[in-house]
């Protein structure tokens, strides 16, 4: 039997960003490639401000979303 590999990088925070947060990580990438915004720390500062999330997971969020975009 294999286990799957644990997530690294960003993808590391998803499961307890899910929990803390109540919503998905496909539903947080959403709002982040919906948003107007496009700089790293514009879309880490809107996370926090609009929506409360703290700073290591909006950051995460963001790293993620915007490797995903390039």
């Amino acid at each position: 039997m294999s286990a799957t590999p644990p997530a690294k990088g960003p993808a590391s925070y998803f499961p307890s960003i899910e929990k803390k947060y109540g919503r998905p990580v496909s539903e947080w990438l959403g709002l982040i490639e919906s948003s107007p915004l496009t700089k790293h720390m514009e879309l880490v500062a809107w996370l926090k401000s609009e929506h409360g999330i703290g700073h290591g997971h909006a950051n995460a969020l963001v790293a993620h979303a915007l490797a995903g975009a390039k």
